[in-house]
C-alpha cells in the first residue's frame, strides 16, 4: 500500500507542476482535467501524510521503549504507543477505502428523470414528492436545480419531470437513486381510509460532455411544437417547443420549458445526449465484463428500491436493507444516511472484489 501511496504522492507533485504551466492553462478541457485530478489526488495525499506521521511517531515510541533506561520516559512511550496503533489501524482504514478505484462519472453534473408509473392521480402525486425531496436535498448541499421539462398530472405533482443537477459529486452521491420507489398511504382522494400502493420510477443519468459521447447532427431529427401547460400568452401561440430524435438509436429528448427555442434546443440536446452516452456506457461496461449484478449497482430501471410508508412513519431501502423511522425529514431532503450506507455497501463490495482479484 505504501508503494500505491508514494507513487500517488509523486503524481500529486507532477500535476501540480502542470498545471502552472502556460500551455495547460490555455488548454481548457487540459487545464479542467488536470484539476479535478489535482482534487481527488490531494484527498489522498493529506491523509497520507498524517499516516507517515503516525507511523514515524510509533517507531519513535519504540525506540525509546526498547533503548531508554528510565522508566518514566519508557512508560509514557508505552502510553503513546497505546495511543498511536488503533490510529494507525483507523487511518490504514480510511486509506483502503481512498485507493478503491472511483467510478469516473462520480463528479459529474446529473439528469434526473422522475415518472409516475402505476397508481393513477396519486402517483402523479408521488412523483411531485419525489421531486421536493430532492431539490431540499440539492438545496442543503448547495447544488443547482434547472428544469428542463414536465408534464403535470391531472390532481397535482407530475407524470413526468426531468431536471439537471449541478454541483459537487453529483453523480456519485445520487446515482443509486436509479430504480422504482414505492409510496402505501391513503391517497387524499380515498374516502374510505384504505391505503393504496403507488410507484414512480426516478432515473439518474450522469451529464454527458461533447467530448464523452460524439453526435452527428445529420443524425438528429428536430420538431418544433407549441408549448402546453402554464406559460402565458405564449403557450399554444409559437413553436417554442422542442423535440429532438437521434434515427440510429431512436432515442427522444424534448424540452418546452422554456419560452426561447433556442434554450429549449439546448435543453433538449444535453437530455438526448445523456441518453446516448448511458446507452453506449452501458455497453462498454457489458463488453469489458464490468456490469455487476451488485445490491447497489445494478440500477436496473425496474427494480424496486426504496419504500416509503405513511402510516408506519417508515422508508426502507431493499439493496441493504436499511430502514428508518423518520419518514417527514426523508421527504424534506434527508436523505444522507441512505445515500452514505449505500456509498459503504458499494465501497464495500469493491474492496471484496480488490482482494480477490489480488
Amino acid at each position: 500500500m505504501l508503494d500505491k501511496l508514494e507513487a500517488i504522492n509523486q503524481r500529486f507533485e507532477e500535476v501540480s507542476q502542470l498545471l502552472i504551466q502556460p500551455d495547460v492553462a490555455s488548454d481548457m478541457k487540459k487545464f479542467k482535467a488536470l484539476n479535478k485530478e489535482y482534487k481527488d489526488l490531494d484527498k489522498i495525499v493529506v491523509e497520507y501524510k498524517k499516516y507517515l506521521n503516525i507511523l514515524s511517531n510509533i517507531d519513535n515510541a519504540k525506540q525509546v521503549i526498547a533503548t531508554e533506561k528510565d522508566e518514566d520516559f519508557r512508560e509514557m512511550a508505552k502510553e503513546e504507543l497505546d495511543e498511536l496503533l488503533p490510529q494507525r489501524e483507523a487511518m490504514e482504514d480510511t486509506l483502503k477505502e481512498l485507493l478503491i478505484p472511483k467510478d469516473p462519472n462520480d463528479s459529474k453534473d446529473i439528469i434526473m428523470e422522475i415518472r409516475a408509473g402505476a397508481g393513477g392521480d396519486e402517483a402523479s402525486i408521488f412523483a411531485g414528492d419525489l421531486y421536493r425531496m430532492y431539490s431540499r436535498f440539492a438545496e442543503k448541499h448547495g447544488w443547482k436545480m434547472e428544469l428542463m421539462d414536465a408534464t403535470e398530472g391531472t390532481s397535482g405533482g407530475y407524470k413526468e419531470i426531468i431536471v439537471g443537477i449541478s454541483g459537487e459529486d453529483v453523480y456519485g452521491k445520487l446515482k443509486f437513486e436509479s430504480g422504482v420507489h414505492r409510496v402505501q398511504r391513503v391517497p387524499a382522494t380515498e374516502t374510505q381510509g384504505r391505503i393504496h400502493t403507488s410507484v414512480a420510477s426516478v432515473v439518474v443519468l450522469p451529464e454527458a460532455e461533447e467530448f464523452d459521447v460524439e453526435i452527428d447532427m445529420n443524425d438528429i431529427r428536430k420538431d418544433l411544437f407549441c408549448s402546453s401547460g402554464p406559460g402565458g400568452q405564449s403557450v399554444n401561440t409559437t413553436y417554442s417547443a422542442v423535440r429532438l430524435t437521434h434515427i440510429p438509436t431512436g432515442i427522444v429528448a424534448q424540452c418546452q420549458d422554456q419560452k426561447s427555442q433556442l434554450k429549449n434546443y439546448d435543453k433538449a440536446l444535453a437530455v438526448l445526449r445523456s441518453r446516448i452516452f448511458e446507452v453506449e456506457l452501458a455497453k462498454k461496461n457489458e463488453a469489458e465484463g464490468a456490469q455487476r449484478k451488485s445490491m447497489v449497482g445494478g440500477g436496473d430501471r425496474s427494480d424496486k428500491i426504496r419504500t416509503y410508508n405513511y402510516p408506519q412513519g417508515r422508508v426502507t431501502d431493499h439493496r441493504i436493507g436499511y430502514t428508518v423511522y423518520n419518514l417527514p425529514n426523508v421527504m424534506d431532503g434527508g436523505i444522507d444516511d441512505f445515500v452514505e450506507e449505500l456509498r459503504i455497501a458499494e465501497n464495500a463490495e469493491r474492496l471484496k472484489e480488490g482482494a480477490t482479484a489480488e
